[in-house]
């Protein structure tokens, strides 16, 4: 029994340090051989003197900090229906889920990372209490995406490829597709009717489906407010460090051309170490269309385009990785009920 739980001890261990390897690893390679860093930051410094410099990057920051605190609430608040967590080690369990996230594709890893600091839930339900909070992220991505993805067809931009049918029948099927996510979450309940009519022999799937029976569309509706909350930080920093590197774009038009990102970019599927090469195309494309519509020249806003991309990464998502590692050393991933005899 003894030697069992040595052994246990000892893989728990390995697991954390090829984490933690694997992350500093693809964080690396990302930064330093994949992606140009120089001119990066070659840009990046010469607008250091820019006199909102100091300001603007203070208010960055802090909004990532708002994101993630955010996030954590938004799971802490979810994750009650079956284990309370205090809010410093939910926090805990979203570095966490960013770390184990960051060489996995589409972020899968993050549902996993997180659950590993519950204490007495069962981790199946926290996973699929994870994959709902995200699925309310994408729905707002979704929604505010189809939205303005609409108005982009009818724009001079898209009426170059596609007739005004064509226009009034994908915007009609794009809206509808929308308020159909809508309905489907808030009455995610029906889910858990479905998963209970199945076989008595998948009483175990059962038992684990109900639990989105046990949200109210009230706390749903808080879910998704945070949510919205989120997305519209994320648009507020692209917004402010775009104005960092002079490139004046009013925040209406930066909400919408960062809608279009989103929404292209969560249909695309990727490794997150990826993902910073794939937006940073996805945003010059849709800038560029922006730009020229507007009579300007896109080609004397890509290199801060793409800076602005790159920091954002660094910020939203490599500096917390970073972060987790550190915390992925608490993570518990076996329990002693779990080894014991």
């Amino acid at each position: 029994m003894i030697k069992k739980t040595k052994i246990v001890k000892i893989y728990g261990r390995l697991i954390k340090v090829a984490i933690v390897l694997l992350t500093f690893i693809f964080i690396y390679r990302r930064i330093f051989i994949r992606d140009n860093l120089d001119e990066v930051m070659l840009r990046y410094n010469f607008e250091i003197n820019n006199h909102n410099f100091v300001l603007l990057s203070v208010i960055v920051f802090l909004l990532m900090i708002l994101n993630w605190s955010i996030e954590t609430v938004k799971w802490q608040y979810l994750i009650k229906k079956i284990e309370s967590v205090p809010f410093f080690k939910a926090l805990n369990a979203i570095f966490s889920g960013i770390t184990v996230s960051i060489f996995t594709p589409n972020r899968v890893g993050e549902y996993a990372g997180r659950v590993f600091v519950l204490e007495h839930a069962d981790r199946w339900k926290g996973v699929l209490i994870t994959i709902l909070g995200s699925f309310c992220q994408l729905l707002v991505t979704i929604v505010f995406g189809s939205i303005s993805f609409v108005v982009f067809l009818h724009s001079e931009s898209a009426n170059y490829f596609i007739g005004d049918y064509a226009i009034y029948g994908l915007s009609f099927l794009i809206l509808f597709l929308a308020a159909l996510l809508i309905f489907l979450y808030f009455n995610i309940g029906i889910l858990s009717l479905l998963i209970n009519k199945l076989p008595k022999r998948l009483k175990k799937i059962k038992r684990y489906g109900l639990i989105y029976s046990r949200y109210s569309k009230k706390e749903l509706a808080v879910v998704l407010l945070l949510s919205t909350l989120r997305y519209f930080v994320f648009i507020t920093q692209f917004y402010l460090l775009l104005n960092l590197f002079n490139i004046n774009i009013p925040y209406i038009d930066t909400f919408y051309i960062m809608s279009l990102v989103y929404i292209t970019m969560s249909a695309i599927p990727t490794i997150t170490l990826t993902e910073l090469g794939i937006r940073g195309s996805v945003s010059l494309y849709f800038f560029g269309l922006y730009l020229s519509n507007r009579g300007e020249l896109p080609g004397s806003y890509e290199l801060g385009i793409v800076t602005v991309s790159s920091l954002l990464w660094l910020l939203n998502l490599a500096l917390p990785a970073l972060v987790g590692a550190v915390f992925v050393f608490r993570l518990k991933f076996f329990r002693k009920n779990e080894f014991n005899d």
